[in-house]
């Protein structure tokens, strides 16, 4: 009987986590990616999405220069990305290491690491990322409606510091680009519209 009532309550607690994160169909979560990336870039898009296990997955190959995420069902909120292909190394490299549990500052360690030891390749020409988030309340998994979303870019150029590009090292102005992570291999162009 303890066991029951031990097993209930388990049940109980962990049902509002899973049932916060529901998976969308597949359609649904191509139609979420989609929103992050540029219109004429979407028909070729690839985009990995989520099984109903929250495994990530491919949902559709496409044959264009853009990769596109949909929602992680594990994480609060709504945020989807597209990134060019030949930031795929470095982006699924990310996902490897926060699955094993490292934190931010210790994924772009370890990937500075093996950027400068040659295992982990980077870009050579200038690289885009396009990413669209809106908060828990105005997402609905169910019909893929997103209010209140927001898009912000980013330009991989790795190794650019404030000198190579012209850029402030923080925005000047609301919507004004500015570079982070100067000299290291995450140096992007941050652009963060108003």
């Amino acid at each position: 009987m303890k066991t029951i009532i031990l097993l209930m309550g388990l049940a109980s607690c962990s049902w509002p986590v899973f049932a916060q994160n529901p998976v969308p169909t597949p359609e649904i979560q191509i139609k979420l990616a989609l929103l992050a990336a540029p219109p004429d870039k979407k028909p070729g898009a690839t985009v990995f999405g989520y099984s109903p296990q929250k495994e990530m997955i491919l949902l559709r190959k496409g044959n264009g220069e853009l990769i596109c995420i949909s929602d992680d069902p594990e994480q609060a909120g709504f945020s989807v990305a597209c990134y060019h292909r030949d930031l795929q190394d470095f982006m699924q490299r990310g996902r490897e290491l926060r699955k094993q549990g490292k934190k931010q500052q210790e994924v772009f360690d370890l990937r500075e690491k093996e950027v400068q030891e040659g295992k982990l390749m980077m870009p050579t020409a200038p690289a885009a990322l396009y990413v669209y988030s809106a908060d828990q309340a105005d997402y609905n998994p169910k019909t893929g409606e997103v209010k209140k979303g927001y898009l912000r870019s980013v330009v991989y150029i790795p190794y650019a510091t404030e000198k190579s590009t012209g850029l402030p090292l923080k925005p000047q102005a609301p919507g004004m680009p500015w570079i982070m992570h100067p000299g290291t291999h995450g140096a992007h162009i941050m652009i963060n519209p108003n």
